[in-house]
């Protein structure tokens, strides 16, 4: 089953297109084999953040027993790699050294294990309502999908990394072999396999939990440049109020009458997150760490929990949840719910 599809972005280097085609056609041979199955579960393009981290994964699979990461490369030539697991590539005849997307998909991996532990009472049901389920001892996987006019030198290549390397076509024969998806009924019979396993309801809820964990990039774009309108549209009009103000002072003055004004902000707009230090309210860089989220200072450079008692009825039951790049404190007694960030 598809549950995102390849996200477009505009390019105009001729390497930033190679390298879409080639996510393109993993994409195309992974919607022909799966689509249809409701027990692998395909994100393509999937970018998350957790713990002030990001990382985007060209393709995503969470099937019946784990998941499968899989990093597609543009390589038009040949590519080596030698016995320290260094990588070159060659280009027009000249070889150049490239980063290596076995350790690129590595680093993506662990940071996804972070995210989905953290969450597993999110995610996971308990087991006969009383032991919460995790992601301990689920099958975990990652591969890198090539050009299919790449040429591989598979002499020297250590077989760690040649038996991760696979051209486009033959990608999905080597998911299927890693997956071995049985019937239903030979898998309550087949007593030799003992990898755990997740039910269609809990695949459902994981494959649902990282579409809404899914930043677009696209929309991110469009986001800065409303904001950067908005801020310019702010300066103009901040600039306009000085002067009309200044105008106004000026009439008041030479008619010996004292102005005093007063501004007051509604208690609801007051912000319930800032600084306890220096009581710094916007200036601050949301974190994670040992003891949840917090914010980190920007004039003081110091800590302050994001937790904090409930702003209506006082009591310290609360709770911080993450969305995205948003922040919510929730309060478990009253139900009350602000986005603080």
């Amino acid at each position: 089953m598809i549950l995102k599809t390849k996200s477009l972005q505009t390019t105009s280097t001729p390497q930033a297109i190679a390298g879409q085609k080639q996510e393109q056609d993993v994409a195309f041979f992974l919607r022909r084999a799966f689509k249809d199955n409701p027990e692998v579960l395909v994100i393509n393009d999937f970018k998350f953040s957790f713990n002030d981290e990001t990382a985007q994964i060209d393709h995503l699979i969470v099937y019946t027993y784990g998941f499968v990461l899989i990093e597609s490369k543009s390589i038009k030539g040949h590519v080596r790699v030698n016995s320290q697991g260094e990588w070159t590539r060659s280009y027009n005849c000249q070889w150049s050294g490239m980063p290596s997307p076995i350790k690129q998909v590595e680093l993506q991996q662990a940071l996804l294990k972070e995210m989905l532990k953290h969450h597993k009472s999110d995610i996971l049901s308990k087991l006969l309502g009383v032991k919460q389920q995790g992601f301990g001892g689920r099958c975990w996987h990652y591969l890198c999908a090539v050009s299919s006019n790449t040429v591989i030198d598979r002499k020297t290549m250590p077989k760690e990394i040649s038996d991760k390397l696979f051209k486009t076509e033959f990608l999905v024969d080597e998911l299927k072999s890693i997956m071995n998806l049985k019937h239903k009924i030979i898998r309550l019979i087949n007593v030799a396999d003992t990898r755990p396993d997740f039910n269609q309801q809990e695949l459902n809820s994981i494959g649902q939990f990282l579409i809404s964990q899914h930043i677009d990039s696209n929309i991110q774009q469009a986001n800065h440049a409303q904001v950067e309108q908005k801020q310019t549209q702010t300066i103009a009009n901040t600039l306009e109020l000085e002067s009309t103000s200044a105008a106004t002072n000026h009439l008041a003055q030479s008619n010996a009458t004292t102005l005093t004004p007063v501004a007051t902000l509604a208690s609801e707009q007051h912000p319930i997150l800032s600084c306890k230090h220096c009581r710094e309210s916007t200036q601050y860089t949301p974190m994670y760490g040992k003891f949840g989220y917090y914010i980190n200072c920007n004039q003081c450079s110091k800590n302050t929990p994001m937790k904090q008692a409930c702003p209506q009825c006082m009591n310290k039951n609360t709770k911080v949840t993450k969305r995205k790049e948003t922040y919510t404190l929730n309060c478990a007694d009253c139900g009350f719910e602000k986005q603080i960030i």
